[in-house]
């Protein structure tokens, strides 16, 4: 039987987290005004390339200007066809009670996406499949992670044709919780629409509620690339959703200043929408923002910095003046260890994150190295924030009970609370324990060997992954999704 205080978390991280916090807006009325004038210029007068002719020819039917490669937006026809798409939708898991919403006040979290290499410990090295199972188990015994995500690393010891087909089916037998296409060719997309319909009981079923999330990314500046384009074709005609997200370190890919960032980030992302909305009108789409900044001496990417904090703020009010769902944020950070600048730049991040009200949240645990790398350890320490922030964030209940006049009472002056009655009915779940976090006095942490977050992270992860038991799947459905994996890797060649 679960302790109380077991019982409690597991209430905490079992229900999806709705944010019912007031949003912190920081751009004025006349800001607004500017930053909208701003995209409008930019899509009108520089225009988003699209390096797809089947892009093209649709903005051509639809009454754009066509330059080549370039496309001129009418500002209106753009927020038109914003306009189609949904304000908020759900996403099913393989496990009903997984299912979440995107939109409103619903919080959604999905852990690290698309790192090459994995750290463990002290140990940096290529990812590989074992890996890839192990943070799609980690993700599955966490529940309050929403998604193990999509790429959450890169299997590197599978062949690049056919590992999408590996990572793909793990998502869907080692966790019953929503995943993230992959994005890397239409035929990937294609391959994953197809094993979602294995699993989800056929295109119809996935057609009236999306069981993937995607992201497709803008090469910015301006630019969507055609292997980007092929696989959104791809999840749009199915009607699953899709993340429209610029990739934008200030003074890299965009401009140094943050109004000329998020002007280029509103930009590219309506243009993304409205070819979402021609493809398919309705399709549910999300706002998404990746931007931070570059160490201006170097040129590395820089996470957790004020900067990507304020543009994270900014990113959330857009998206609700717009009538979109968004996505930005998560545990980011520029350190190539689970050390104190991971933690601190984590929460740099995650904080805003959740003073935005942001819908869905990528990378929320793993994240190393400046997405470089996915780490076990942070992978613990992110999940610590996550869980502190959800409830930092609830609602304060205030009422008779808590307002404890009758303790008052009964302890009277000078006195103390430990052994009242109203502190002995509720001791056990009255705050939150993080399941991280060390209070032992000196002498006792010392007996313990003197651990350091990053050690009893390691432990926490070993134990999690020794005890971990995937959830159940009916064979009839297990069977088929092996085949189809069978039958596309022989021919893919591998």
């Amino acid at each position: 039987m679960l302790s109380p205080v077991a019982s409690a978390r597991q209430r905490l991280e079992v229900a999806m987290f709705v944010n019912h916090m007031p949003r912190y807006e920081i751009l004025s009325a006349e800001a607004m005004d500017q930053l909208d004038r701003g995209w409008r210029r930019l899509i009108s007068e520089v225009g988003v390339e699209f390096s797809s002719e089947r892009a093209l020819e649709i903005f051509r039917r639809a009454g754009q200007r066509v330059e080549g490669e370039t496309v001129f937006f009418d500002p209106e026809f753009v927020l038109e066809q914003v306009a189609l798409a949904p304000r908020e939708f759900d996403v099913q898991a393989r496990n009903p009670e997984r299912s979440v919403h995107i939109g409103g006040d619903h919080m959604t979290f999905a852990a690290v996406y698309g790192p090459p290499f994995v750290r463990q410990g002290d140990v940096r090295r290529d990812g590989t499949l074992d890996d890839f199972v192990n943070f799609a188990r980690l993700s599955q015994s966490f529940d309050v992670l929403d998604s193990a995500g999509g790429v959450v690393l890169e299997p590197n010891d599978r062949p690049l044709d056919s590992r999408h087909l590996d990572m793909v089916f793990a998502l869907l037998t080692e966790t019953d919780k929503f995943f993230m296409g992959n994005v890397i060719s239409g035929q990937n997309a294609r391959d994953t629409i197809a094993m979602s319909e294995i699993v989800f009981g056929g295109r119809e079923s996935i057609e009236r509620t999306p069981s993937s999330i995607s992201i497709i990314s803008v090469n910015s500046p301006m630019r969507w690339d055609e292997r980007m384009l092929e696989a959104m074709f791809e999840y749009c005609e199915a009607n699953q959703a899709v993340v429209l997200t610029p990739f934008l370190l200030m003074g890299a890919m965009s401009p140094v200043t943050i109004p000329a960032t998020l002007v280029q980030q509103i930009a590219e992302t309506l243009s993304g929408v409205a070819l979402a909305q021609l493809i398919r009108p309705g399709c549910p789409v999300i706002f998404g923002s990746f931007l931070s900044t570059i160490d201006m001496q170097s040129g590395s990417p820089t996470f957790g910095t004020p900067e990507s904090a304020i543009g994270l703020l900014a990113t959330g009010q857009i998206a609700r003046h717009l009538g979109l769902p968004f996505r930005t944020g998560g545990g980011l950070t520029s350190s190539q260890v689970a050390d104190g600048q991971a933690g601190y730049e984590a929460m740099m991040t995650m904080m805003p994150t959740f003073l935005a009200g942001t819908n869905f949240v990528m990378h929320s645990a793993g994240w190393l190295e400046g997405g470089l790398v996915a780490g076990y350890e942070k992978f613990v320490m992110d999940v610590q924030i996550q869980e502190m922030l959800q409830a930092q964030f609830a609602p304060l209940e205030i009422d008779e009970a808590s307002l404890a006049f009758d303790a008052h009472v009964e302890v009277g002056h000078g006195g103390h609370f430990l052994g009242a009655a109203h502190t002995l009915e509720r001791f056990r779940t009255c705050f939150y324990r993080p399941f991280l976090s060390s209070s032992d006095n000196f002498e006792r942490w010392t007996g313990k060997g003197a651990p350091d977050t990053s050690a009893r992270a390691s432990t926490i992860c070993a134990e999690r992954l020794e005890s971990f038991e995937a959830p159940p799947m009916d064979d009839a459905v297990r069977a088929e999704l092996q085949d189809f994996v069978t039958r596309r890797r022989r021919e893919l060649g591998d």
